[in-house]
């Protein structure tokens, strides 16, 4: 597993107060956990979640995951939420319903009087659109601050607003965007195309996986453990995309010494920018 947000393939969700899914998040190999304050706590028990965000944290992260917080969009939730979970030691928040840059530079503030209260370095941010109001916001919501490290849309909520199915065709275009933005500001575009609750249908699962990571997705969110390992799989460099990397890029350095700066591999030409493919991949597989 590792910390570093360009490197993350999976995060899976996990209620705070669902002791037995709790217990055992730390075993589901998800490079990040999600402790959840939000959607999956009712409204009467959100100061209980809290209350049980450093005895969740602590489990949660014992085999060496990312510890996220998901907090509530509404203020007077999402400040003592943002308190909770720096205390608890999270180095992570989702934000849900982000309305724009400002709003991500409000939420900063406020984490950073949080961790100078309790000594903890700055908490990275992922930032998630959920209205159709803050699509045109994407690439300045993207760049809102140095904490952003990942940027996606919320399909659920963003496909009710639309009055359209959750589906890879209602969602295309939203994602497409973050994921624009989220790369043109050097950070990791969070999601996939298809059905986010659905778990079901592996095989479906890994299809729609599969396409996402070929658009560009670089770590993909989960609410049920059996998905974790589909999507370590897809989103994850394979031993033989890792070994061809390799054989590639060695390919086109020898070229390279001999003065050419295009050869053939593998029955096509290759040239600098599918080695610079092929170097990234190298480098998420490290």
């Amino acid at each position: 597993m590792t910390d570093h947000p360009a490197r993350w393939r999976s995060l899976l969700f996990v209620p705070v107060l669902a002791e037995r899914f709790v217990a055992k998040a730390h075993t589901r190999q998800a490079d990040v956990i999600i402790l959840d304050l939000e959607d999956s706590i009712l409204p009467a028990r959100k100061a209980e979640a809290r209350a049980a965000l450093s005895a969740a944290a602590a489990q949660v992260g014992q085999a060496g995951a990312t510890i996220c917080v998901r907090i509530n969009r509404p203020l007077e939730l999402a400040v003592p939420d943002i308190e909770a979970a720096i205390a608890a030691g999270a180095t992570a928040l989702m934000l849900p319903k982000v309305m724009g840059p400002e709003h991500v530079r409000l939420l900063a503030e406020v984490a950073a009087t949080a961790e100078a209260r309790h000594g903890r370095t700055a908490t990275r941010f992922l930032a998630i659109v959920e209205t159709a109001e803050a699509l045109p916001s994407l690439p300045e919501i993207a760049r809102a601050d140095p904490r952003v490290v990942a940027l996606g849309v919320g399909g659920e909520d963003l496909a009710t607003e639309m009055e359209a199915a959750p589906s890879a065709d209602s969602l295309y275009l939203p994602a497409m965007l973050a994921l624009l933005a989220a790369r043109a500001a050097g950070i990791t575009p969070l999601g996939s195309l298809g059905a986010f609750a659905s778990f079901d249908d592996p095989e479906g699962y890994r299809a729609a996986l599969r396409r996402s990571r070929a658009l560009g997705f670089g770590c993909a969110a989960c609410i049920h453990p059996a998905q974790v390992p589909i999507i370590n799989e897809v989103y994850g460099p394979s031993p033989e995309a890792v070994d061809r990397a390799r054989r590639l890029i060695a390919t086109f350095e020898d070229a390279v010494a001999e003065g050419q700066g295009a050869v053939a591999f593998d029955g096509a030409m290759i040239d600098l920018p599918v080695v610079d493919r092929a170097r990234r991949l190298l480098a998420r597989a490290r």
